[in-house]
């Protein structure tokens, strides 16, 4: 008996030296960073204390970024999952073409997220975009899509929605494709209407699909800067910046390393905060619109 277990520890091991290398080790050795004063003029691990964290706590572009954040992933991932849900539940039945249709829905998440900002940059490009050729013939305004903050971010949202619809598709078809057909045949022989039964039977059901693939993408979009590096750079100003790409500002542009290591612990923990928040309050609300 002995033996077996270690054998089966034998075979666990690997896994846990990958995991030890991968994600342990970069985390003790960021933490030891944010405690020193390592940056392009003083490449050393001096310990400063919480002298980084004092900086952060007055760094208005930091919190000004993270409350960026909160909007821009808050509003795309809710977009994705309405526009996802419905793309789902369009070829969840038997419709012409379905399989041509859901594969055609992927493509988007299919293109490498920097290929495809470039392709939006050419878009919303303010002279020789088609986007604004557009609005002129439809004798509309032209808009400054990449120069100003409020088009900016819009830009910013568009693209995010554009790319990862399709991954809230995927997910969300596959919750449709694996529940129960008797609670929708009792729907059916109760007289319950189409909007009844998917606020009734289908909604609910797939409670705990739309929490994960909520919560999913709501991780992902935490991490957003690859779009905002190609779209705006952060710009106008710093109206676009997001903490990830503030932190390549700070950490590989400006080379202070130390700070951008209290900064990237800071905002991992607060994501991991709210994303624990986030999930049960989600979890909460779909649980009493079941019951209700």
């Amino acid at each position: 008996m002995y033996g077996l277990r270690r054998h089966k520890s034998m075979f666990l091991l690997p896994g846990l030296l990958t995991l030890l290398l991968i994600i342990i080790f970069p985390l003790l050795f960021t933490i030891r960073v944010s405690f020193s004063g390592w940056n392009v003029s003083s490449p050393q691990m001096d310990f400063i204390a919480g002298a980084n964290y004092a900086t952060m706590l007055h760094d208005s572009r930091f919190w000004s970024s993270i409350m960026r954040l909160i909007l821009l992933a808050g509003g795309t991932v809710l977009i994705q999952y309405v526009i996802g849900f419905g793309m789902a539940l369009l070829v969840w039945r038997d419709v012409r073409g379905r399989r041509f249709w859901r594969v055609l829905f992927l493509v988007p998440m299919m293109t490498t997220p920097v290929v495809m900002a470039a392709i939006w940059q050419m878009i919303f490009h303010e002279s020789l975009g088609p986007l604004n050729d557009l609005l002129g013939m439809l004798g509309l305004t032209k808009v400054a899509w990449l120069t100003e903050s409020g088009p900016a971010l819009v830009a910013l949202m568009t693209v995010e929605v554009w790319q990862w619809t399709p991954f809230m598709f995927l997910l969300l078809l596959a919750g449709l494709l694996s529940l129960p057909k008797e609670p929708f045949m009792a729907a059916a022989i109760d007289g319950a209407d189409v909007w009844r039964t998917f606020w009734k039977v289908t909604f609910p059901l797939m409670a705990p699909v739309s929490v994960a693939a909520v919560i999913i993408r709501l991780i992902e979009a935490s991490k957003l800067s690859d779009s905002v590096y190609v779209l705006t750079s952060g710009g106008p100003g710093s109206s676009t910046e997001t903490p990830g790409y503030y932190l390549y500002i700070q950490g590989l542009r400006d080379q202070q390393t130390g700070y951008s290591g209290a900064m990237s612990l800071t905002y991992l923990v607060l994501m991991i905060v709210t994303l624990t928040v986030v999930a049960a309050l989600l979890t909460r609300a779909l649980k009493l619109k079941g019951h209700s």
